[in-house]
């Protein structure tokens, strides 16, 4: 059962089918558009969802709204420095904004980050500092079936190759994802980790963790890794801190926030310097763009995320939902991590081809079906396509994320995706592709217009499973 008892319950919107068909093409069949009453089950994001606990309002309550040196700000600093020790903590309102400041400190034209996957807003970060993001995850990630416990990790290989090589001169830090959202969830050893805190030591590069779901992939660790087994989530994650010479972290996610984040550093010259930019376009460096109340609930949703009751709770759930697709005939990425479930809508659309999205098509589906809003991370996220529409990129797999808010929905609410999903598994051959109408250059998925491209569902395979 939930490790929780509900104090305050808010109505879920109630949409007809005829409702959803017109809402989905006002917004141009781009579900980041939707309107949120528009929306039954949100899946869409973990970030900035979750439900705040009463501990955490009572801590709101209390706060110091002092522009500069509030005793909030001191409280937060103290938490986050006892979990990563680091002495140089800079606040900022969400992940991004540290992946701005950092990158925009470290990365120049020509430069080169690796990762074990970076993901969206990380790699435009990057770009529009003028440097280069490549993805470096291990070959295990490539199996979507797979069973391997730690398919997150990067590929140290690989990584030597590189900083052996040619190029080695570029490398300005590498940027561990824990757990690895853009390769399904999967969690990071902390072997994996370990060596790679050797090998950067060894060629200079400085480690930095993007720590957005630290909690997920320390309680994951103590699951699968046996040397960590005994463990508490709380000390796995203090050595994986440890490892590394920053972070990065989005609070949205594993500080159970609705806004807030840090940059945490090591190194007193490049904190300076951060710290500069900081205050420049955040704030000062005791608020950086948050009110008092965000630092101190994000100071106990930090420690709250690494209940082991509140972990193992998160793993029932996404193991339930699992369950229910797997038992609807729809794929998924194994094995299921914490923060989402990946369904595997290349295998379930076959007749869609990549240049016209079977994931926007499936997701655009289960809305369509269930009100139930998800984020495709397939060839709209990954691809690109030239002036006729015709794929120069696509993604290496079609997937649909559906993440799960912390302490927000029940199992009743995942029974409902999963009886919505198998609806869509028993007649997939009548689900149609999408083409784009309009885009931007970067990060299209949040602001693409698309219309459906009804022939890309044969007659053949309308009525037929998969």
């Amino acid at each position: 059962m939930e490790p929780y008892r509900i104090k305050a319950v808010e109505p879920l919107p109630r949409t007809t089918r005829p409702q959803r068909e017109a809402a989905l093409r006002r917004v141009h069949y781009n579900l980041f558009e939707l309107r949120a009453e528009e929306v039954t089950i949100d899946l869409l994001t973990d970030s900035g969802t979750g439900a705040l606990s009463s501990g955490q309002l009572a801590a709101a309550m209390s706060s110091d709204e002092s522009y500069a040196g509030s005793a909030s700000f001191h409280r937060f600093r103290d938490a986050v420095e006892e979990l990563t020790s680091y002495p140089h903590i800079l606040p900022v309102h969400q992940g991004r904004a540290a992946e701005r400041i950092l990158f925009s400190t470290l990365v120049g034209p020509g430069k080169l980050t690796l990762s074990n996957t970076h993901f969206d807003t990380t790699r435009a970060n990057v770009e529009l500092a003028g440097g280069e993001a490549r993805d470096l995850p291990c070959p295990q990630a490539r199996d979507l079936d797979g069973a391997g416990p730690f398919k997150g990790n990067i590929d140290i290989e690989a990584l030597r190759a590189v900083l052996e090589g040619p190029e080695a001169s570029r490398v300005v830090l590498v940027l561990m994802t824990v757990t690895n959202n853009g390769c399904g969830g999967q969690p990071v050893s902390m072997a994996n980790l370990a060596e790679t805190a050797a090998v950067c030591r060894r060629h200079g590069v400085p480690l930095f963790l993007d720590a957005a779901r630290f909690a997920e992939n320390a309680w994951l660790v103590t699951r699968r890794e046996a040397a960590y087994r005994g463990r508490t989530p709380r000390q796995v994650a203090q050595e994986a801190f440890r490892l590394a010479d920053g972070c990065l972290m989005s609070a949205k996610k594993d500080g159970i926030v609705h806004i807030g984040g840090f940059l945490g550093l090591r190194d007193s010259a490049l904190a300076q310097r951060c710290e500069l930019l900081l205050i420049a376009t955040e704030g000062f460096p005791t608020y950086g763009g948050l009110a008092g109340r965000d630092l101190d609930m994000m100071a106990l949703g930090l420690a709250e995320a690494l209940d082991p009751g509140h972990l193992a709770s998160r793993e029932q759930a996404a193991a339930h939902l699992a369950g229910r697709a797997r038992a609807a005939g729809v794929g998924i990425v194994e094995p299921p991590g914490l923060h989402a479930i990946y369904l595997n809508a290349g295998r379930l659309l076959p007749h869609i081809p990549a240049h016209r999205f079977p994931g926007q098509a499936l997701a655009c589906q289960l809305y369509l079906e269930g009100g139930i809003r998800s984020a495709e991370l397939g060839s709209l996220y990954l691809g690109r396509e030239d002036e006729h529409g015709e794929p120069v990129i696509s993604a290496p797999y079609e997937l649909v994320r559906l993440a799960l808010p912390r302490r927000v929905y029940t199992r009743g609410h995942l029974d409902h995706v999963g009886d919505v999903l198998a609806r869509i598994a028993d007649d997939p051959g009548g689900v149609p592709g999408y083409r784009i109408t309009g885009q931007a250059p970067i990060l299209r998925h949040f602001r693409v217009r698309l219309e459906p491209a009804h022939d890309m569902a044969p007659a053949s395979l309308r009525g037929g499973r998969v």
